[in-house]
C-alpha cells in the first residue's frame, strides 16, 4: 500500500482502476504561496516542486510509507492558471482559453522517509476551440462546482472534451497524473509485481 498525498478524485480513481492499494491523506500545504516563490521557474519545474512538496509534507507524518505526490499546472499564452476561485473566475479562464493552446503539465513524485525516490513530469497540448459566452454559461451550469477543483476548468471524463479541437498527450496526463510512469516506479519500488 502507498499513501496518496491528494484529495483529487481523479487521481484516486486512476490508482483504484489500475489496482493500486492506497490511503489518501491530503497534504497540509499552501500551494499558492509555494507557487508564488517559484514565479520565475519553468512550468514543468513548478509542477514537480509542488508534487514533491505534497509528498514530503505527508511523508513527515508517515515516514515509513511510500508517499505519492502529484500536481498539475496549466499554461496558456505564457500565463499560468490555477484552479478557479469562483464560477465567475472559471468563466474568465474559459474566455481566455478560447481559441488558444493549453499546455498541461502533470508531475508525480514518490517519497519515502523524506527522500525522493522518483520524479517525473509529462506534458499534454490541448487546442481549445472557440468558446461562445452562451456555451461557457451552459457548460458551467452543468459542470460547476466540480470543475472548480480542476486546473484548466475541465474534467476530461465528463463534459471537458467539448472544450477542445484536439488533444496531443497521454490521457493520464490530461487526467492529472502521469500514471504509466508512476506504475513503473511502483514496480521498481516493489509495491507492484514486475
Amino acid at each position: 500500500m502507498i499513501v496518496l498525498a491528494s484529495k483529487s478524485a481523479s487521481r484516486q480513481a486512476m490508482l483504484t482502476s489500475a489496482g493500486v492499494d492506497f490511503e489518501a491523506i491530503p497534504a497540509d500545504l499552501d500551494e499558492r504561496a509555494l507557487e508564488a516563490e517559484l514565479e520565475d521557474a519553468l512550468p514543468a519545474d513548478v509542477a514537480e516542486r509542488l508534487a514533491a512538496a505534497k509528498a514530503l509534507s505527508v511523508s513527515a507524518l508517515r515516514p515509513r510509507e511510500l508517499v505519492l505526490g502529484s500536481d498539475s499546472l496549466v499554461v496558456v499564452d505564457g500565463e499560468r492558471f490555477d484552479k478557479p476561485e469562483s464560477r465567475e473566475n472559471a468563466a474568465e479562464h474559459l474566455r481566455f482559453f478560447s481559441g488558444r493552446v493549453m499546455y498541461l503539465y502533470s508531475a508525480a513524485v514518490l517519497v519515502r522517509g523524506g527522500d525522493v525516490a522518483f520524479r517525473t513530469v509529462s506534458l499534454a497540448r490541448l487546442k481549445v476551440r472557440e468558446l461562445s459566452d452562451i456555451f461557457i454559461e451552459s457548460y458551467l451550469d452543468a459542470e460547476w462546482p466540480e470543475v472548480g477543483y480542476c486546473v484548466g476548468v475541465f474534467r476530461i471524463e465528463a463534459l471537458g472534451p467539448q472544450l477542445f479541437e484536439s488533444i496531443d498527450g497521454d490521457q493520464f496526463t490530461v487526467l492529472g497524473m502521469p500514471l504509466l510512469e508512476v506504475l513503473g516506479a511502483l514496480r521498481d519500488e516493489g509495491v507492484l509485481p514486475k
